[in-house]
Parts: structure tokens; sequence; C-alpha cells
């Protein structure tokens, strides 16, 4: 196991450790174990199709944190910004959603519902550890248990 963990991996290890219960529910596991590590700030990147949910998350992380949220049009980049291309459409701005919240120096991010490759790059560029409260599925609006159901029918 040399060098398999760094130092910051073993923290988070030993925190997870800690402040794992089967009996919570995931987001309550994210506070609990946010507590655990003793952070201060927290951040939510999420699409804007979840802002309903991330600002009743926030309101709830709020009891124990600082939070921030920050959604998936932040800044109004556009595909010409981007790609260069003849094109004023909005695109998602996972990269700067994560220097939004590095700006604010958050402890922990929760991503909710960036869609894949966006939650790669937000992953990525945020200094602060990540995880997923949930990620989105468009064809099975956003039930696992369904997508779940679909992919064995296939089987």
């Amino acid at each position: 196991m040399d060098n398999l963990y760094d130092n910051e991996s073993l923290k988070i290890m030993k925190i997870a450790d800690k402040s794992s219960s089967m009996s919570l529910n995931r987001l309550e596991q994210i506070m609990a174990f946010a507590l655990e590590g003793k952070y201060k700030k927290i951040g939510i990147a999420h699409c804007i199709t979840f802002s309903r949910e991330a600002q009743i998350i926030k309101k709830y992380l709020s009891q124990k944190f600082e939070v921030y949220t920050v959604d998936c049009k932040y800044g109004r980049v556009t595909k010409k910004d981007v790609f260069g291309e003849n094109s004023s459409r909005v695109l998602c701005n996972p990269a700067g959603q994560a220097k939004y919240l590095n700006d604010k120096n958050t402890d922990l991010n929760i991503s909710i519902g960036l869609c894949v490759g966006h939650d790669m790059i937000f992953n990525k560029k945020s200094i602060a550890p990540v995880t997923c409260l949930y990620s989105k599925d468009f064809t099975n609006n956003n039930d696992m248990d369904q997508a779940i159901s679909e992919i064995n029918r296939k089987l």
C-alpha cells in the first residue's frame, strides 16, 4: 500500500471511516463527514435543472456551515467564447463553477446533476474534494431505480 494514499487521501479516508453510518441518507452522510472533518465552507455546483433542490440543500447545510451555490450557467459563457463558433448559445461552465468555489475557499464541494463530462471537468478543477449528491439522467427523470430496471430489460 506504499504510496497508494497521499496524506490528503488518508485524511479523507479517516474522516469517512469515523463519520460513516448506514442509518443516514446521502445528504446526512455528507453533513456528518463535513462535521467530522471540521469543514467550515461547503460549495454546491449544480445544473440549473436542480436550482430549487440546490437552494433547499443550501438551507439545510447552512444550519452548520457557510454554503455557496453556483449553477452551471455561471458567467454566461457562450459557444463563441469557448469554441470560437458563431453562436451566442450559453454553455455550461464547469471550470467556471470550480473557479467560483475555489475563490470562496470552500473545504468540500458537492456536485448535483452535472452533465457527463462537465462533472469530470468540475472535479478536476476543484481544489476542494468533491462528492456527488446525485446525478442527472434525462431519460429516466433522474430516477436511478428506473434506469437500472431499463438496463436490466436490455440485458
